[in-house]
């Protein structure tokens, strides 16, 4: 008897709109009931939608999705007419008619629930669904998720005493808007735009009925009525939505005839969005664009925030990668290289003058399977997925020069440069005093003798820039170096003043040496590296990011003149002669660390500078030429111009012709100085590359 006692004053209690207090309640914890109803705020405070995020490349085009939940928006008046139908038909027939409660479902769900025992029958109107699922959205424990999805008196009275709040804020348009984009469609679709385009590849306006009839089937049991999981009982789940659209009178029976007959969904083209950048085309921009992104504080207080809200908070992120050059790159390594090479490959190239990083590419393909990698080849360690660079050899002569220019050292500057030359013991100046090697005899593998700078870069000549080093000192040209960006990849702090600096030290990466290269091309123009040019949120606004940030690095004249001595290498004899081609201004540098563990070519056009590394990238590190593969054949003679140049080659074949044709600025006639001496022409090609003999880096 108490039962059916509860049961009246509940009733009337709901049926007054929860206004009088429930303290009379008997039975069944309605004390309780009473308790955590008159505890209860008289507004629904919720959470906003939690909406997916996108990544675009600079030309608009998509890079990545990400989310917590696949869920797109939309305006209720983009949604069909008739999956408005189907929804309000098959959840909550009496909606608008109707307060915040259906009186009599509410009714009969009691009495069945109280002639049972327990909560079986929900009897929920539309506006307390939509109150739950805000409730479940905003939980932010395993607590308050248990809370909001109870079998219990006490959940469904606190979710009647909201949605009766809501349903005087806010008209019913406005609640079944909300609700239609709040629930779950299952199979990872959230919202209708979202499973509109994940089910039928369309979009929430242009829903057909028995499409329609299908999504709304799935509210009830997202999982257990998903066709992916079970294609009959979608369909049965379908056919009765339709059954009762056309009992209501929504539709007639010739249309409810047709669409019974009509498929349920087509498996095969089903399209699930990709959440992250494992499922992007450019996998390795893509987290690194991520990282930096954590990195931003207009984002959220800490990396947790940051992740949560590039997840939920429907953000556009348009970044500065130029499809057309990614592929110019992309199909580089395809040409030169192959995903089972034991070598790894890499390649970054950026836009001088502005720091934009055009493409990032490598030869093993983002994953954990078999020849693939989670490792970016391509930048520092200071994110989790970063590799942190290799030795870089003698790229890093190009600061010598630099630093040699600035000093007043003219390009005709010449230095007795023997095969090789014992600095054991000398002293080099340094930022902090001096330091010396007591064993060193370095030597030349290429071409020796009196030589101008010009010759000396054309030739790799070692013993020339050892003793250039000592006319400069090791400050100046470590000090231009940080300026355009180098530092060691590995430790993220400075590089060693070491006496073996110009030969290569430190670990640097394709995305570092490309850059500071790209500073030369600017005419001393250094900028960091941008990889993200505008965020925005959900509703268009901009959000702060770190932009452009450019500065005068080096002077013009300085930059003029190493691009005069770079453009020696690329000329018809140099190390690097045999990767010039067509009527582009290039200059470049090649790299070989000691026991060729790792090959580099660095190189520019006025408006387009790259990198490119082949490297062992497994420890211990070893000689490419010892079991090394590179497009499937051993590395026989690992060179920076004959290993790594052709990768850095044919990707600006392919990418300069998309811009316009310039030149550089030719260096005035003090920078390059009155040669004192008409150099030999010997005919003899050199031998590439640079630093086999004894005196690079020998740390590693």
């Amino acid at each position: 008897m108490n039962k059916f006692i509860g049961v009246s004053v509940l009733s009337g209690a709901l049926a007054a709109g929860l206004v009088i207090p429930l303290t009379g309640l008997v039975d069944l914890g309605t004390r309780k009931v009473s308790e955590t109803v008159e505890s209860l705020p008289q507004e629904l405070v919720t959470e906003p939608l939690q909406i997916r995020s996108r990544i675009f490349a600079a030309d608009g085009s998509l890079i990545a999705t990400l989310f917590e939940q696949n869920r797109v928006p939309v305006p209720l008046n983009r949604v069909s007419a008739v999956m408005r139908q189907a929804i309000v038909a098959i959840e909550d027939s009496r909606f608008y008619s109707h307060g915040a409660l259906d009186a009599k479902g509410t009714l009969r769900a009691l009495v069945r629930n109280q002639t049972e025992g327990s909560v079986q029958q929900g009897g929920s109107s539309i506006t307390q669904q939509y109150v739950k699922l805000s409730l479940i959205a905003k939980a932010e424990t395993a607590e308050d998720r248990a809370a909001a999805t109870a079998v219990t008196y006490q959940r469904k009275v606190a979710e009647l005493r909201y949605a009766i709040a809501l349903e005087k804020q806010i008209s019913k348009n406005q609640i079944l808007e909300r609700y239609l984009n709040l629930a779950n469609f299952g199979d990872g679709a959230y919202g209708v735009q979202a499973a509109a385009q994940h089910y039928f590849r369309t979009s929430a306006g242009d829903l057909t009925l028995p499409q329609a009839a299908l999504l709304a089937g799935l509210v009830k049991n997202p999982t257990g009525y998903d066709p992916t999981n079970n294609l009959k009982r979608a369909r049965d789940r379908r056919d009765v939505v339709l059954r009762r659209m056309q009992e209501l009178n929504l539709i007639t029976a010739k249309q409810t005839a047709a669409a019974l007959k009509a498929p349920v969904v087509d498996l095969a083209k089903i399209r699930k969005v990709p959440n992250g950048c494992a499922g992007s085309r450019y996998p390795f921009y893509c987290e690194y664009v991520v990282s930096k992104l954590l990195q931003n504080p207009a984002l959220g207080a800490n990396a947790k925030e940051r992740d949560h809200y590039l997840k939920t908070g429907g953000l556009s992120v348009v970044t500065s990668l130029d499809p057309r050059i990614q592929a110019a790159a992309q199909a580089s390594i395809n040409e030169h290289t192959k995903p089972r090479d034991t070598a790894v490959a890499a390649i970054t190239v950026v836009e001088p003058g502005t720091g934009v990083v055009k493409a990032m590419v490598q030869s093993k393909p983002y994953g954990n399977g078999k020849y693939q990698t989670a490792y970016n080849y391509n930048v520092e360690k200071s994110y989790a997925g970063g590799y942190g660079g290799f030795q870089n050899g003698s790229t890093m002569k190009a600061f010598t020069v630099a630093a040699a220019i600035a000093r007043g050292l003219p390009l005709s500057y010449r230095i007795n440069s023997p095969q090789q030359i014992d600095l054991s013991g000398k002293r080099f100046r340094t930022c902090k005093g001096y330091t010396r090697d007591p064993d060193y005899q370095p030597q030349n593998s290429t071409r020796s003798g009196d030589l101008t700078m010009i010759e000396a870069a054309r030739y790799s000549t070692n013993t020339y820039f050892l003793q250039l080093s000592q006319r400069t000192g090791l400050c100046a040209p470590a000090t231009i170096a940080a300026k355009l960006g180098m530092y060691n990849a590995q430790t993220l702090g400075p590089l060693d003043q070491v006496v073996s600096f110009t030969l290569g030290v430190g670990y640097t990466t394709p995305l570092m040496l490309s850059n500071a290269y790209a500073t030369f091309a600017a005419r001393g123009k250094y900028c960091t590296p941008l990889l993200v040019t505008s965020i925005k949120d959900n509703a268009g606004k901009p959000i702060k990011t770190p932009g452009r940030s450019c500065k005068q690095a080096l002077s013009p004249q300085v930059a003029d003149g190493v691009n005069r001595v770079l453009s020696a290498v690329m000329e018809p004899g140099g190390t690097g002669g045999r990767l010039n081609f067509g009527k582009w201004d290039l200059a470049g540098k090649t790299g070989t660390i000691q026991d060729n563990r790792a090959v580099w070519y660095a190189g520019y056009a006025p408006n387009l500078a790259a990198a490119s590394v082949v490297a062992d990238a497994n420890l211990p590190y070893t000689n490419l030429m010892y079991g090394h593969t590179l497009d499937g054949r051993d590395i026989a003679d690992p060179t920076g111009s004959g290993t790594a140049g052709p990768l850095w080659k044919t990707t600006m074949q392919k990418a300069l012709p998309g811009l316009p044709l310039r030149r550089f600025v030719p260096p005035t006639p003090k920078v390059v100085g009155a040669d004192q001496k008409k150099p030999d022409d010997e005919k003899k090609k050199p031998r590439e590359d640079d630093n086999r003999g004894r005196g690079n880096d020998r740390t590693r």
